[in-house]
């Protein structure tokens, strides 16, 4: 039994919803996380990975996952190609999506991360196409708002690690692990 107010930190793997119920060939959370009372705090789509936040606290949750409030969420995103200064410049000034153009975001080319698990599935590979890594800060959470920005400046996502949402980091979480915050 969690205290009143707690907060955790789960690393989601690929092919796992936001939710604790399954649906179809997503698995849900409920094979990780057997914890009474915790609900999700904004969401990661399923093939996607990386931090996902867990409350008891209803305030906490709404705070967390309420777009008024803007919490900053950074994420890793493995793009086909190699992005360019105009790529990157475009992400930082906003990119126009179908549903209006975006808030600044910050980005930068990073190396892969440190200690990067493998996914299963692996992301697909073409000898001829290099890829390469950003480190996308955004303060707002548009459906799949991450892949249809790279996308929109040229560098389709093939992986989308998120990394932190504000002052909470996946640290040497591994997939499939939760913790307390």
């Amino acid at each position: 039994m969690l205290p009143p107010s707690s907060l955790i930190c789960f690393n989601k793997p690929y092919g796992v919803l936001s939710q604790f119920t399954p649906e179809g060939r997503w698995r849900g959370l409920k094979g990780f996380i057997d914890l009474p009372g915790v609900y999700v705090a904004g969401r990661l789509d399923a093939d996607s990975e990386g931090l996902l936040l867990l409350t008891n606290d209803g305030k906490l949750q709404a705070r967390i996952s309420d777009p008024r409030f803007k919490m900053e969420k950074t994420y890793w995103v493995q793009v086909e190609g190699e992005p360019d200064e105009a790529a990157l410049a475009a992400l930082r000034q906003g990119v126009m999506l179908n549903d209006g153009i975006t808030l600044p975001a910050r980005a930068q080319r990073i190396q892969a991360p440190e200690g990067l698990w493998e996914r299963n599935p692996p992301v697909r590979f073409r000898q001829s196409i290099p890829t390469s890594w950003v480190e996308l800060v955004i303060r707002e959470g548009r459906n799949r708002q991450v892949r249809r920005m790279t996308a929109a400046v040229g560098y389709p996502t093939l992986r989308l690690i998120r990394a932190a949402i504000g002052p909470h980091h996946l640290d040497n979480l591994q997939p499939g692990v939760w913790r307390e915050a």
